[in-house]
């Protein structure tokens, strides 16, 4: 059993997982991130339980997978129920701290859980982008696409400047409060917004990139793209790379990203250098993750709302006392199992056989051999019907309800460029993983319970109409700010 210990827990938005030094890219520079993961354990098949923010948060407070939770889309937002970690915390005598992004309700009397709430973000007005709730495949989302090019420059955005705000108030807090006697380990959740865009980077990490020579995109190219029927509709729809005319275009929107990802690598910094100075690092446990990723431009595709490993896959890092230190753990693992470690490194751990949580710690995982166990992935916006993700220790296999499957055998293609989807050759190992996706979730049903429970809220709404003619929400305002 591992030693109850305090336990930060920062995550970031949209952070495609293979963009970062200690991840092996060949341009970025995130020196903080590297020594959180030369301190400590990187798990290197960790996934978003969905490919789009209010979902994935919505799992990440609960420990549950989206079908269990019912906030299915940006639209439909956890409201504090099922009760999260936070709540089982509370429950046992333990602090635990929300500062930033959390992206719930946001109504008022809804309780999280959290001992207190510190510039707090949730969906905008309390019923955030109500246009994801038509499942409509040629609604062209044009605004999206010329906002992420034109936005692409130096600069601060409300976002950077929301960032530095949770990066000081942290700091504040670690040696203010945590430093304090507490009768049990507390929890800090530290929750910033980079490298989301707008891709208004600041300008000293702006051009570290700007006019260098990028990696481009995997098959970016029009001729290699794929042509997954969901695949091009999502690319068609999303529109973001639609305004694009050429490659500096492209280097521009990627030296955004990457000053991004350098920006939150510099915040993650400030806030593991408060830690130290507060004398807290023996004391406290460290995880860095996202929500989810972001396409980058692979595929011709930016944004999450795919399975592929930039947009499903999250970066993943533990580091502190019970941890292998320089090591990397290929146990397939998501967000619930965040939810279950922070329960078991504050030594609350009997909560999640209490709550029936699925997810298992880190700490076990990281201190044992690679299991072959299966994550799991669900998506329920912009297409006409839902589809999920379950990832083993080997494959990947993608269900889509309505449309065809696809199959990567990760261990011999890890850039999936040979989707095995309907090749005869693997047949018997996709109906093997259909078999194990079923022990999970029945694909069929969830899409009409998530189709019902949208129905539902369009008719709140006033209606089909009424909601096609509303401008969808590219960003949600940070605290004080009335939008973009």
């Amino acid at each position: 059993m591992p030693a109850a210990k305090n336990l930060i827990v920062i995550m970031s938005d949209e952070h495609n997982p293979k963009v970062a030094g200690y991840a092996g890219h060949p341009v970025i520079e995130t020196p903080h991130l590297d020594r959180i993961a030369a301190a400590g354990t990187r798990f290197t098949a960790a996934y978003t339980p969905s490919p789009i923010c209010v979902p994935a948060r919505a799992s990440f407070i609960t420990g549950r997978p989206v079908h269990e939770h019912r906030a299915w889309d940006n639209a439909i937002a956890y409201g504090g129920t099922p009760p999260g970690w936070s709540h089982m915390l509370r429950d046992r005598g333990h602090t635990a701290v929300s500062i930033g992004k959390l992206h719930y309700k946001g109504h008022d009397g809804d309780d999280y859980g959290f001992t207190e709430n510190r510039l707090a973000m949730n969906i905008t007005g309390g019923i955030g982008d109500v246009t994801h709730l038509i499942r409509d495949p040629d609604g062209v989302r044009a605004a999206a696409g010329a906002k992420l090019l034109a936005q692409a420059k130096p600069g601060e955005s409300d976002y950077t400047l929301y960032d530095r705000q949770i990066a000081a108030d942290a700091q504040v807090w670690l040696r203010e409060t945590g430093t304090k006697r507490h009768d049990k380990p507390w929890v800090l959740f530290v929750s910033m917004i980079s490298p989301h865009f707008p891709l208004t980077a600041p300008p000293e990490h702006f051009y570290k990139y700007r006019g260098r020579a990028l990696p481009r995109p995997k098959l970016y190219d029009r001729d290699d793209r794929p042509m997954h029927p969901y695949v091009a509709m999502y690319r068609r729809k999303s529109h973001y790379d639609a305004p694009f005319t050429g490659d500096d275009d492209l280097n521009r929107a990627m030296a955004g990203y990457f000053g991004l990802v350098s920006f939150v690598d510099e915040q993650i910094g400030k806030i593991v250098a408060a830690l130290d100075a507060a004398g807290l690092r023996d004391t406290t446990r460290v995880i860095y993750t996202s929500d989810h990723g972001d396409n980058l431009g692979t595929r011709g595709l930016w944004g999450k709302a795919t399975m592929y490993e930039e947009s499903a896959g999250i970066p993943m890092l533990l580091s502190g006392a019970d941890v292998p230190a320089g090591a990397a753990c290929r146990t397939p693992v998501t967000l619930c199992d965040v939810s279950a470690t922070i329960l078991d490194a504050v030594g609350a751990g009997d909560a999640i056989a209490e709550h029936g949580l699925s997810g298992t710690s880190l700490l076990r995982l990281a201190n044992a051999p690679a299991e072959d166990r299966a994550a799991l992935s669900e998506f329920h916006t912009y297409g006409p019907d839902a589809f999920y993700m379950l990832r083993t220790l080997t494959h990947k296999y993608v269900h889509y309800v309505g449309a065809p499957p696809q199959l990567f055998d990760l261990d011999a293609d890890s850039e999936e460029l040979n989707d095995l989807g309907t090749a005869n050759s693997a047949a018997e190992t996709r109906a093997s993983l259909e078999v194990r996706l079923r022990t999970l979730v029945n694909p069929e049903e969830v899409d009409r319970a998530a189709k019902a429970d949208q129905a539902a809220m369009i008719a709140l709404y006033g209606g089909e109409q009424v909601l096609r003619a509303k401008e969808p929400a590219a960003f949600t305002p940070p605290p004080g700010v009335a939008g973009h």
